[in-house]
């Protein structure tokens, strides 16, 4: 059993419109980043996970909605560079990611209310040694047991949040169900009431509005595009391709793009839309 590496932090107030800098930022093109590949047939590289606690951020959008046919090639302007990891990439080499750019990390906790990754502990206290941010992630079930229950779960293992300049605020993974109906059976009221339960929960422990991993499609699909949650929730998106595409409902602007699950050391990775000082402003609330 895994106790959280950090406990629950001060006060604080933010919105999500965490965007880049104002000045004028240097182009980086990020093609050494990623491995080129045609485009893949949706769920080509996306194995179904066959137990509980096998899903992980992205997984169940590759299976349903693939990769851009540009996601060879990728060009943004700033913005800094970070990965996302799970049990499945138990041995993640920090110092090495860290030389090559990689100055955020997220990492798999917990799913539902039963999985505790076994990695956790190694590869959260990893990235801090290597003078890497982290923040730690759940992967959603809301057909498994209430927002509440899962966000309780996600605070005692792993999901805290300390106000250090190193802990970035949790964030709920919320994708297609790799186990069942795409939006777990649930209406979309039901849907909207289970996140609202989970982020309560989070924000009342924390005093920190978590950050919300989720696609577009997905959004509209099992929210009936509730714009809600935007005004307070950083969003994570993913979108494997050359631009971020649309965003879901109520957005205007992304904080974190997830843009390739081919990326060097670890598969994913992903482009916080800002500075390394605005990153550090997330990271401190």
């Amino acid at each position: 059993m895994h106790r959280s590496p950090h406990s629950a932090g001060g006060p604080l107030r933010r919105r999500a419109g965490l965007t880049a800098t104002t000045g004028t930022l240097a182009t980086v093109f990020l093609s050494s980043l990623l491995t080129a590949a045609p485009a893949d047939a949706v769920g080509a590289t996306a194995p179904k996970p066959i137990r509980p606690g096998e899903a992980y951020a992205g997984s169940q959008i590759l299976r349903h909605e693939g990769r851009s046919a540009q996601s060879s090639a990728l060009t943004v302007r700033g913005g800094t560079e970070g990965v996302d990891v799970s049990a499945h990439q138990r041995n993640a080499s920090w110092p090495s990611l860290r030389r090559k750019g990689v100055r955020f990390a997220y990492i798999k906790a917990t799913e539902s209310t039963r999985y505790k990754s076994p990695a956790f502990a190694r590869q959260y206290n990893g990235a801090y040694r290597a003078g890497i941010v982290r923040g730690a992630y759940h992967f959603a079930v809301p057909n498994a047991s209430s927002g509440q229950a899962q966000a309780r779960f996600f605070l005692s293992h792993g999901g805290g949040w300390s106000k250090d300049g190193k802990t970035l605020p949790g964030a709920l993974d919320l994708e297609y169900n790799p186990y069942g109906s795409s939006c777990y059976g649930l209406s979309h009221a039901r849907m909207v009431s289970w996140i609202r339960g989970f982020v309560t929960a989070y924000r009342a422990r924390t005093r920190r509005d978590a950050v919300i991993y989720t696609s577009t499609r997905w959004w509209r699909q099992c929210t009936g595009n509730y714009r809600g949650f935007a005004a307070a929730h950083p969003l994570w998106v993913p979108h494997y391709g050359s631009s971020v595409g649309a965003l879901p409902a109520g957005w205007r602007v992304h904080t974190i793009w997830q843009y390739t699950s081919k990326g060097t050391g670890v598969g994913d990775h992903n482009r916080f839309n800002g500075a390394q000082a605005r990153l550090r402003a997330l990271a401190n609330g």
